[in-house]
């Protein structure tokens, strides 16, 4: 991932260089393991400097780093969620740019220039979008985004959905459970009211059922679980997405669980998860009436750069 890291450690630095002094002093911090694993999805502040208050050229040099990070398609995703939470200040009557008005951070942790590990993340309301980068090697998960109103019911955007196919496809995976599938993919009748990891700094596989292995879907299934996993791993730039891949088929895709909770019908709350080895992805909408996505792409052995900064650590500081 040389390539990879190199222009995120220049895109950072461009940004911070275009930064003024007290902007800057609010956009950076030490690098700590604690604090690095501290995030949220809900509303309010967060470290950092925020976007909104930054002129056009330093804010267009913030969004190539966020560009860093995505791919093509989950970039435009990006740019949704945000724009998004402009549709919903609207529909309540408070217009304004969505990049302007709305709060989202960015903070730098580490020295991008130098040879300790070191991390950056954009983040606000129903976005996570980060990188760690220890050495020439970049973890990109935790990933997490969401969209309240998933499908806009009223006004001039009226029918316009955020990311659909998060929802659709997951829903044609349990649809398509034959009745003895059923019995162990359909984890329970009621989903959740929340992701169950929610913001947790570690990700552990929720306990309980654990839905149907990979190794019991038949060929058709298959290939539906695997476009909803690449939906969610190609959200990630093409070196971190297919090493995340890669790490899925080393591990045996046999060990792939995916469970559904909640009706199959359309506009009722409904939850899955697809969970393994290397992986765990977590898909809620039950709030404001089924109308209110949380999505979330966690690594459990690299999340927030988990083993990457392990064995930098245990090479460095013996």
């Amino acid at each position: 991932m040389t390539d990879l890291a190199r222009r995120m450690r220049l895109a950072a630095g461009r940004v911070l260089d275009s930064l003024h002094p007290d902007q800057r002093c609010a956009a950076t911090a030490p690098f700590d393991l604690i604090a690095h694993r501290l995030w949220t999805f809900f509303p309010g502040e967060r470290p950092g400097t925020r976007l909104g208050d930054l002129d056009d050229d330093q804010l267009g040099l913030a969004l190539d780093l966020l560009a860093s990070v995505h791919s093509q398609r989950a970039l435009a995703d990006a740019h949704l969620v945000i724009r998004i939470e402009s549709v919903r200040r609207e529909l309540s009557g408070r217009a304004g740019d969505a990049y302007r008005s709305l709060n989202y951070w960015l903070l730098i942790t580490g020295d991008p220039g130098g040879s300790e590990p070191w991390a950056w993340r954009i983040s606000g309301h129903h976005l996570l979008a980060q990188a760690t980068v220890v050495g020439d090697m970049v973890a990109g998960a935790p990933h997490f985004f969401g969209s309240e109103p998933a499908e806009v019911l009223s006004g001039p955007h009226r029918g316009f959905r955020a990311l659909p196919r998060e929802e659709d496809l997951g829903r044609e995976l349990a649809l398509s459970l034959q009745e003895d599938q059923r019995s162990v993919g359909l984890l329970a009748p009621v989903a959740p009211a929340e992701i169950r990891t929610r913001f947790d700094p570690v990700a552990t596989v929720p306990t309980g059922p654990a839905g149907i292995a990979y190794a019991r879907l038949d060929r058709f299934q298959r290939e539906l679980l695997d476009a909803l996993l690449r939906q969610y791993l190609d959200r990630a730039t093409a070196t971190v997405a297919n090493q995340a891949w890669a790490d899925l088929n080393n591990a045996g895709l046999d060990a792939i669980r995916f469970g559904w909770a909640g009706p199959l019908q359309r506009g009722a709350g409904h939850y899955y998860r697809v969970s393994g080895p290397s992986l765990l992805i977590e898909y809620d909408n039950t709030q404001d009436d089924a109308n209110h996505i949380h999505s979330v792409w966690r690594d459990l052995r690299s999340d927030f750069g988990g083993d990457l900064l392990a064995r930098h650590y245990a090479a460095s500081h013996p």
